[in-house]
């Protein structure tokens, strides 16, 4: 463990600018990206939540950096529960999904469900923030597409949670469910 880079995340903020330096480090130097795992994986340590927002940055530019990690942070999935942690999680599964979409095998069949039951359940937690909850929604929309029960099941959880939600989640959900009727009217189905 780089004793410096762990001292960083320490110290960070969620603002942009410090998660941009910090990922600008592991761009600069891909030997910190274990320790960047550790930190994150590591639900334990209290700063884990910081780690996880510079993994979000590194992962959106680098999805397949995670392909010899996809079983560690898939097995690991059910285990954050801090907000700033699930939310940038559930938005590396939306990276993840996007990833697979394109580049069939990146997930296995194990990976997916993985995934596709930590979404859901930070969908039905009542304790998960809404962007957690849209990040969520996104992912298994797009691994919808594959899984023939997913759409039925997200659908009947996005119609009958909009009621007891804010406006954002509302927005989030009539865009997906809009999604879905789309693909499906596409796909004849």
């Amino acid at each position: 463990m780089n004793q410096q880079f762990y001292n960083n995340i320490v110290n960070s903020t969620a603002h942009r600018p410090i998660r941009d330096v910090l990922s600008g480090e592991v761009f600069n130097n891909p030997s910190l990206f274990p320790d960047l795992l550790e930190i994150a994986f590591n639900t334990k340590d209290k700063i884990h939540h910081k780690a996880c927002w510079t993994l979000e940055l590194v992962l959106q530019a680098k999805i397949e950096w995670l392909t010899d990690y996809t079983d560690t942070f898939c097995n690991s999935l059910s285990t954050f529960k801090q907000d700033g942690a699930v939310r940038s999680i559930s938005k590396i599964c939306m990276f993840a999904a996007q990833h697979n979409e394109k580049n069939p095998g990146f997930l296995n069949g194990n990976h997916l469900q993985q995934i596709m039951e930590a979404c859901f359940d930070w969908l039905i937690n009542e304790k998960v923030k809404v962007a957690s909850k849209a990040y969520s929604m996104r992912a298994l929309f797009i691994l919808g597409k594959k899984e023939d029960w997913l759409y039925p099941e997200l659908s009947r959880i996005l119609t009958e949670d909009s009621m007891k939600h804010t406006a954002a989640y509302k927005a989030a959900a009539k865009d997906i469910l809009k999604k879905i009727q789309r693909y499906e009217f596409v796909q004849g189905l």
